[in-house]
């Protein structure tokens, strides 16, 4: 189970507000991060996504601090980072926050229907709504999964 992920965008303030808005959540801002957010959809997974200005890197930090925040201004806008995550809204809900911030929107199926939501039109996010995380489910257990992909016994 994932609990927590971190992304980058081109604004991440608004990033964080559309998610909060499609999570259900609260966006705040990071407390170590200038600039930077993180969405809180109070869920019972503790689940957070932090949300980064462009080009940010989190390296291995020294002695004192664990991890250090670097700026690498010629980061690529794209990356195979990507996320699968319920969300408790309609797909309509979904349709119409996608056509409001003018970001790519397509409906999929693999073994299951999932949303193909692209923030900022750079960065996939996969979007289930409940009924699609049913199927999701359903979808990826072991006698299931065995249809697709080659597993050890």
């Amino acid at each position: 189970m994932i609990h927590h992920l971190s992304i980058s965008a081109q604004n991440p303030q608004h990033v964080a507000q559309v998610l909060a808005e499609i999570l259900q959540g609260q966006p705040t801002p990071h407390p170590y991060s200038p600039d930077s957010y993180i969405v809180f959809p109070f869920d019972e997974y503790g689940t957070e996504i932090e949300i980064y200005p462009l080009g940010t890197e989190i390296t291995p930090g020294d002695s004192d601090e664990k991890r250090a925040y670097t700026e690498n201004p010629t980061a690529s806008k794209l990356t195979a980072t990507h996320v699968m995550i319920s969300v408790p809204v309609s797909t309509e809900q979904i349709e119409q926050i996608a056509q409001r911030e003018d970001w790519l929107m397509e409906r999929a199926s693999f073994g299951f229907d999932f949303i193909l939501l692209w923030v900022e039109n750079r960065l996939l996010v996969e979007l289930l709504t409940p009924e699609m995380t049913a199927q999701y489910l359903a979808f990826t257990k072991r006698e299931n999964l065995s249809k697709y992909f080659v597993f050890r016994d």
